[in-house]
């Protein structure tokens, strides 16, 4: 019988409704709390940024995922081949193999998460677990008998769960934005030209103070000296107010995750945040600190009037 676009319409929202479900789902919460902690107090050192992908700019999670998933999906296409047997279990064994430094970055990423999303985020590790497991039973039935009718129904169900595990992931990526940069829509909502922000006074040495810029929010920080910085206040990781963070040699800490960005110019010196801050050319003129959206070319400040994060009276 076909499918009518209503069915399929309610059948949609079905979908929806569950994974709305899930994220408001609070009895796992503290076992959530305990593999977060556990997370956490990995010795990683620096490798824990390199798995944050701060080093490229976005998370490397989902670059790493492309290795096991593209083998076994492979591994597949060649179990329904004649004679490609053995192919097929050198895939799922590369698969494997992929599978540790993915799930490693995968957690490093989810324990610095909103606990919607680690909700969703911990159902996801569990396919992918699941998936795994099927996939080791499947390699060990193909070196005990190529060919293993058991092993190809193993990766058969494996492929099943990587593809749960990959539609949960889609949802923490797509509809929750879990590791897109929050501070992206910056540059395209203020408007060009230089903003005022407030008489000097009003902003204390040392101290981060939240001020908007048109419809977005921007951090002050005025140093000893005069100095003036400014940068766009909602953290790129998850957008955390920086104006209620801490401050000190010469960065912002996000209160929320721990990122940490220098003033100077928004670069993320610490992770989990994998892209800058958008920054803000200052000046200072009758007394009262104006900004302008820093434009950027090829990575590197462009200031046609005053130097980056200048105190220029007139």
């Amino acid at each position: 019988m076909t499918t009518t676009p209503r069915r399929r319409r309610l059948r949609q929202n079905r979908t929806l409704r569950l994974l709305d479900r899930l994220e408001r789902e609070p009895r796992a919460d503290a076992l959530i709390e305990t593999i977060r902690e556990r997370v956490r107090a990995l010795p990683l050192g620096s490798g824990r940024d390199v798995l944050h992908g701060r080093s490229i700019g976005h998370p490397l999670h989902p670059a790493l995922v492309q290795i096991p998933v593209g083998t076994w999906l492979s591994a597949a296409v060649l179990d329904m081949c004649p004679g490609r047997s053995r192919e097929a279990r050198l895939l799922i064994g590369v698969g494997l193999a992929a599978a540790a430094p993915s799930a490693l970055a995968g957690a490093v990423d989810w324990a610095d998460l909103h606990r919607q999303q680690q909700r969703v985020g911990l159902v996801h590790a569990v396919a992918n677990v699941a998936a795994v497991g099927l996939y080791a039973a499947s390699f060990v039935h193909r070196v005990k008998e190529d060919g293993s009718t058991s092993g190809r129904v193993l990766g058969f169900l494996g492929l099943t769960a990587v593809g749960l595990g990959g539609m949960l992931g889609g949802h923490l990526a797509y509809h929750q934005a879990s590791g897109a940069n929050h501070a992206e829509e910056v540059p395209h909502l203020v408007t060009e030209g230089w903003h005022r922000v407030g008489p000097v006074a009003d902003f204390p040495v040392g101290r981060p103070v939240r001020r908007m810029v048109d419809d977005v929010p921007v951090l002050v920080v005025r140093e000893t000296g005069g100095t003036v910085h400014a940068l766009a206040d909602r953290c790129s990781h998850l957008a955390g107010p920086l104006s209620e963070g801490t401050v000190a040699d010469g960065c912002v800490e996000c209160p929320w995750h721990g990122s940490v960005f220098r003033l100077s110019d928004g670069w993320n010196v610490r992770g989990p945040a994998t892209a800058p801050q958008p920054a803000f050319d200052t000046r200072i003129v009758g007394g009262h600190v104006e900004v302008r959206l820093r434009q950027q070319d090829g990575g590197r400040a462009v200031s046609d009037q005053v130097p980056v994060g200048g105190a220029v009276g007139r």
